[in-house]
Order: C-alpha cells, then structure tokens, then sequence
C-alpha cells in the first residue's frame, strides 16, 4: 500500500467526456485536498456505491475539493470497461469530476491501486492522508452506503486537519490487469 505521507504520484489522462488530457496539477491546483477514485462501469462493489459517488462528487467539487475517477482495467479482458463505457457512465450519474481512462495501466501501479472501488485522498500539499475504503456497506450486507469513512476524511483535510481513526481498506473487485502487466504488488 502507498504509505500515508507519500505525495501524490504523477499522471496526465484523457478525460473519458470531455476528451481533454487531465494532469495531477490540473486536477489538484488551487484545491485544498484531492480525492483519486479508482473505479470501473462493471464492477459489482462500484456499481453498489456509484449513486454515492456522484454525490461527493455534488457535496464536495465545489468546496475546495479536487475530484478524479480513474478507470485502469483492461479492456482487452473488460469491454464493458472501455472509454465509451465510461463516458456514459459518468453522463448518466451526472458526475460532477472527470472520469480518467488509465490504459497503459500505469498509473495503477503508481498509486499501488488493487480493487476498484479504492480511494486514495490527498491533502493541499498533495500528500496522502487516507486511503481506505468509502464506508461499510457491501453489495448484499444490508448497511447503508453512506460515505461515512471517505467523508470523514475529506472533512478533516478540508478542515486542514489531520485524518484521525481507524482507516479501513477497500475493498471491491480487483483491478483488471492486461495479460502480463500484473504489478508486483498483485496476487
């Protein structure tokens, strides 16, 4: 796992909707903290929280928080995971944060990401201070998805505080990988 502390690992991605390459400084610039979101279209675990999703997006975008979704599977193994598939995805939840498409995978392996839901939010020095999972709902546990933990988290970087507690991993279906581009990490 990226150890707390560390600063936030570099990328430049097209933006599944608007086309656009999207940069760690664009994404980050002026904000108060940033929350990279590694998710997908198919995933059972992201399509459970995606509702959710969409709404840190609304409650947060806005406050001083940057937001990026990326999409690092492979579209060789996951076609529903292409970038048209993406593109539809965040039109139809109304995404209110680019939505990324990581094809070389490498930013994956960067940020050490391993499931899909799996966040990572950094605070105004781009430094990360959580990483772990959004609550503790589950597809069929029957608890709410409420965002307590990532939201939690995001208040206390936006506060310029510290991330106090207990942070919880995250947990979903692993990331995707492209036959041979498994990361070392893996397995």
């Amino acid at each position: 796992m990226l150890p707390l502390g560390t600063a936030a690992p570099d990328f430049s991605l097209p933006d599944t909707v608007s086309g656009r390459d999207l940069s760690l400084a664009d994404a980050s610039e002026g904000k108060r903290g940033l929350l990279v979101m590694f998710i997908c279209a198919h995933c059972p675990f992201v399509i459970h929280v995606q509702d959710e999703l969409a709404r840190l997006g609304d409650d947060y975008g806005s406050d001083g928080l940057g937001i990026v979704a990326i999409s690092s599977n492979s579209v060789i193994s996951h076609p529903q995971d292409a970038p048209d598939r993406l593109r539809a995805m965040a039109s139809g939840l109304g995404f209110a944060f680019p939505y990324l498409y990581d094809e070389s995978q490498a930013v994956a392996k960067s940020y050490t990401a391993a499931c899909t839901p799996d966040f990572f939010l950094f605070d105004a020095d781009n430094r990360l201070a959580y990483r772990g999972r959004l609550d503790a709902s589950r597809p069929g546990n029957g608890l709410p998805v409420n965002g307590r933990d990532l939201r939690a988290a995001i208040e206390s970087v936006l506060a310029g505080g510290a991330v106090t507690g207990r942070q919880h991993p995250s947990a979903g279906c692993n990331i995707k990988w492209a036959p041979g581009n498994e990361p070392p990490y893996f397995g």
